[in-house]
């Protein structure tokens, strides 16, 4: 048995010279469940009535529990992740500009669609700054919450 030698890490994401404005991507979908929900009230310590609690959620103007909205955010965060153009790449979320429009409820699909919409190259940072716009979009089309993402692109290494 021969020993393998790891020659180094390559990641499957793109570098930040990879990227053009206009480049787009659709995520999968994933259907947001009740365990979703306990799950993150669990891990956030947010038990707000509303996400938590039916009877009290019935009374609501949504008339049913909802899923928090930063379960929302943290899920798109996953789906882009998943896509894979950033794996390996990102050095830094650096922000974000958020707005929460329509409520995700148990049994929603949703999917991230996200688009490049400005870059600036940060030679002193080792990358650049890549900013996308984001939305989630449920399985009725419409987009439940949508914003910017600013994030830290690392450079194409020196050949």
């Amino acid at each position: 048995m021969t020993e393998e030698k790891t020659v180094g890490f390559q990641p499957r994401g793109r570098y930040f010279e990879e990227f053009t404005v206009g480049d787009a991507v659709i995520s999968p979908g994933r259907t947001v469940t009740e365990a979703d929900i306990v799950a993150f009230a669990a891990l956030s310590g947010d038990y707000n009535q509303l996400h938590t609690d039916a009877e009290y959620a019935k009374g609501t103007i949504f008339g049913e529990r909802i899923a928090h909205g930063l379960l929302g955010l943290a899920i798109a965060s996953g789906q882009a992740e998943r896509l894979g153009f950033m794996e390996g790449t990102v050095e830094a979320f650096m922000g974000l500009d958020w707005k929460f429009r329509v409520p995700i409820k148990i049994g929603d699909t949703i999917h991230v669609e996200a688009q490049v919409v400005r870059k600036k190259e940060m030679r002193r940072l080792g990358g650049g700054i890549v900013v996308f716009d984001v939305a989630v979009v449920n399985h009725g089309g419409e987009t439940v919450q949508k914003g910017q993402w600013t994030v830290l692109i690392k450079s194409k290494p020196l050949p």
